[in-house]
């Protein structure tokens, strides 16, 4: 699933993507770190892979979109 950046805090390493639709989706640290990322930029193109449903949503992979 592709998202775009919303915020990053680079002291935690957690922050928010948004969904095309507009749908805001926090992620965590263990998230970040298994993306291998070592910085986020608000407006990037991101990858994310994600486990349960609705509102029970977790992103558990973040990583940046690449062609």
């Amino acid at each position: 699933m592709q998202a775009t950046a919303y915020t990053y805090d680079p002291d935690t390493r957690s922050g928010q993507v948004l969904l095309d639709d507009g749908t805001p989706v926090p992620f965590d640290t263990a998230a970040f770190d298994a993306g291998g990322l070592r910085l986020l930029r608000p407006g990037q193109r991101v990858r994310i892979e994600t486990e349960g449903e609705g509102g029970a949503v977790r992103i558990t992979l973040i990583t940046l979109q690449t062609l």
